[in-house]
């Protein structure tokens, strides 16, 4: 097969990490559709139509070049005002994490503003954020698996921009640590 160009791989994380990072929208607010990256092709897939009533509550996608203990590139939740369409790169700054656990497994989400929207740009840590805003997320990812065979997924806690640097710091050294550096 023939070298071709795969997302995760050769799209630079950003020159700013783990600050400001770049990332790649698989999910727009609002989609009742689980769209994410075939690690293969590199193209995005439907992986499946949400089997409850919620919908997501920012945009969703990945940080490329990073690689958690889940297999999968590090997950980022992304604020923005206007609605992001899928595989669209991102400039995001980074001001949180969610810290969850999905069916035995940590599954960290990255909580940033868009860097280049100035109605959300001004958020510089999660404290930030209305209080209503971070519920929306914990309900969201808490609700949308459990219809689904009854799998269940907890949000332990949120935490702040320190810890999400790093974070994303340690998936960068695991994916680097098991991709080698491939420099974008």
């Amino acid at each position: 097969m023939a070298n071709h160009f795969n997302p995760w791989h050769d799209v630079s994380r950003g020159e700013n990490n783990p600050q400001v990072v770049q990332s790649i929208i698989e999910i727009p607010k609002g989609s009742k559709g689980k769209y994410e990256l075939d690690k293969e092709s590199g193209l995005l897939k439907l992986d499946r139509v949400l089997f409850s009533a919620v919908h997501y509550p920012a945009a969703y996608g990945f940080i490329p070049q990073t690689y958690c203990d889940d297999k999968d590139p590090l997950d980022i939740l992304v604020l923005c005002s206007v609605d992001i369409v899928p595989m669209c790169l991102v400039e995001a700054k980074v001001i949180g994490v969610m810290q969850m656990v999905d069916q035995d497994e940590e599954d960290d989400k990255i909580i940033a503003v868009a860097a280049h929207d100035i109605s959300v740009n001004h958020y510089n840590d999660i404290a930030d954020l209305p209080p209503h805003t971070l519920l929306e997320m914990q309900r969201f990812f808490e609700d949308y698996k459990a219809l689904e065979h009854n799998k269940h997924v907890n949000v332990e806690r949120f935490m702040g921009r320190e810890d999400a640097y790093r974070i994303i710091n340690d998936s960068i050294k695991l994916y680097e640590d098991t991709f080698g550096n491939r420099k974008a």
